[in-house]
């Protein structure tokens, strides 16, 4: 059931009242109650931090915390949109929250447009990124930097093509180049509609951003007395390969680490030797390594390290901090998987890639995009360069042949001199062709396209929103995982357990008197996992957490 509380509600909509506090009422079996362990680890994560700064709803019947952890709790829960909302029990999510019923999709959809309409979120968000570094400095010394495409199957807008690795196909899609640690956590996302390239949106935003942000750093005074010593290292992939790029990142005391292009003929076996390397995840695996000075581009000096596989195959690094470990070079490097999952992750539990509404922005006409004539005179010239390669296959396997017959050698050269003269004709036609491409510009500003190749960007407020709050509970989803693992033989199953922790039945008991907010959680279905529910209860108890608007302190457990 929902909407009891029928004079709080009146009195909101007539007289402007409120926002109502959260009042809780016991209550059994209430659906995700498991949702409410997460809410200690969102409010460390900074969910309800800085809120009342950035964020504003008028007078209303709900409060502004209670959106939040509404938002918080349904990332959690895996409801992947608002509009999943419309199958959920209102009144018993409205348990979760001391309320009689949560907002309607319609309702929150509202409410969401509202906070973010002057683009709130993206400044509440660097705020987030702050705390987040801060709180775990070690980890914001090394940043990994990726692009991740985020398919657009709509027709509100043309977007440019990209193309999605994923699924081997050149699709219509945004770019979201996001910032994260090691362990894969992610600090914060730039997204480009028009994508300009990973050095690009390396030197224009990303490094300028991470200068001011990163926290201890070392003084001036520290990188003059020792010149190996660097501000941060970024690993990025083959994208963002430039000597030019990783010389003028030395002379910002930056570290660059990526693979090289082109690294040539393979090193000799004797060379590499086995190492332990410690992964951030805390795994000790054994690698074949070599290391050797290059002297990149004929402009700079980087260490290049090799990993050889058992199948003979070298991949090759390059690295711009001279100062670190050999074995650590190669664990910052090769634990790039921990950010593709990540995205993978995300995708599939929290609907990453969805969009949060479907309203358009327009894109400054100064962007430059590709020339939609550059993009027709290079498909022509691709189609002919195939079509050529084809016959010149066929001319030479005619060329090649000598077991013709006599009486069909006239037959035979005649059709060989129409397949020369064809190729050479071709081959001409090619040349034209790939001069006409030289003179067409390849990108030009929007403002110079034709009406009807214009296009706008999808709308991020709403989205950067959601996306930060999604952050947040993963941020707090794998922190519960940390616990959770030390009591855990097979630590894979981490994540599994906890979503099923989050769907668990959970009786709400309140005891005003004594100020106590009990979250009683129904067994799970083995006694291991009982086992290491307990040591979450226990640690989370430890908090000492206040529900947010209440006095009263939450107190979890598991029924007898």
């Amino acid at each position: 059931m929902g909407a009891t509380n029928t004079a709080g509600r009146l009195l909101a909509s007539v007289f402007n009242s409120g926002p109502q506090e959260p009042t809780f009422c016991n209550c059994l079996d209430v659906p995700n109650g498991g949702v409410l362990l997460g809410l200690p680890g969102l409010l460390s994560m900074g969910l309800l931090r800085h809120t009342e700064k950035y964020f504003q709803l008028p007078n209303s019947y709900y409060r502004l915390d209670s959106i939040f952890l509404l938002l918080a709790f349904m990332a959690l829960a895996r409801v992947k949109t608002i509009e999943d909302l419309r199958y959920c029990p209102p009144g018993e999510w409205g348990k979760l929250l001391g309320l009689d019923r949560i907002p309607e999709a319609k309702t929150l959809r509202e409410k969401v447009h509202l906070l973010v309409e002057n683009d709130q979120a993206s400044q509440w968000g660097s705020e987030l990124s702050l705390d987040w570094m801060g709180m775990f400095p070690e980890s914001s010394g090394v940043l990994y930097i990726d692009g991740h495409v985020r398919v657009y199957n709509g027709s509100k807008t043309e977007l440019p093509r990209h193309y999605v690795a994923r699924q081997k196909l050149c699709l219509r899609a945004t770019t979201d180049y996001w910032v994260g640690a090691m362990d894969g956590q992610p600090f914060f996302m730039v997204n480009k509609a028009v994508d300009p390239g990973l050095l690009t949106v390396l030197t224009e935003e990303i490094v300028p951003r991470l200068e001011h942000d990163i926290p201890c750093q070392p003084s001036l005074l520290e990188l003059e007395e020792d010149k190996y010593l660097t501000r941060f290292t970024m690993v990025y992939d083959r994208e963002g390969y430039s000597p030019d790029f990783m010389l003028r990142m030395r002379g910002r005391r930056i570290a660059c680490l990526t693979y090289r292009k082109y690294p040539g003929d393979d090193w000799p076996e004797i060379e590499f030797h086995e190492q332990r390397v410690s992964l951030a995840a805390g795994h000790r695996v054994t690698m074949k390594l070599a290391e050797r000075g290059t002297f990149l581009g004929e402009k700079l000096w980087v260490r290049e390290i090799r990993k050889l596989t058992e199948s003979g195959h070298q991949t090759s690094i390059i690295s711009t901090d001279y100062a670190r470990e050999l074995t650590a070079s190669a664990a910052a490097m090769f634990a790039r998987w921990s950010q593709e999952n990540f995205f993978k992750y995300m995708r599939e539990n929290y609907n990453l890639d969805r969009l949060a509404d479907y309203s358009l922005e327009d894109i400054p006409e100064s962007t430059e995009v590709v020339n939609p004539k550059y993009r027709e005179a290079d498909g022509k010239v691709r189609k002919l360069v195939a079509q050529l390669t084809r016959k010149r296959c066929k001319c030479n396997e005619l060329l090649l042949r000598d077991d013709i017959e006599p009486k069909k050698v006239e037959k035979f050269e005649t059709k060989k001199q129409a397949l020369l003269e064809e190729v050479e004709s071709m081959a001409q036609n090619l040349v034209e062709l790939k001069n006409h491409r030289k003179a067409t510009p390849k990108h030009v500003k929007l403002s110079d396209l034709p009406k009807e190749d214009r296009f706008k960007m999808l709308g991020m407020k709403s989205k950067y929103f959601i996306d930060v709050i999604k952050l947040v509970a993963y941020r707090t989803e794998t922190a519960m995982v940390n616990i959770a693992r030390q009591n855990m033989r097979h630590q894979d199953e981490a994540r599994s357990l906890l979503c099923s922790l989050y769907a668990t039945d959970a009786d709400i008991l309140p005891a005003h008197e004594g100020g106590k907010l009990t979250v009683r959680l129904h067994q799970p279905a083995n006694n291991c996992s009982a086992i290491i529910v307990n040591e979450i209860c226990r640690e989370l108890n430890a908090t000492n957490t206040i529900f947010p608007g209440t006095n009263l302190m939450l107190v979890y457990e598991l029924v007898s």
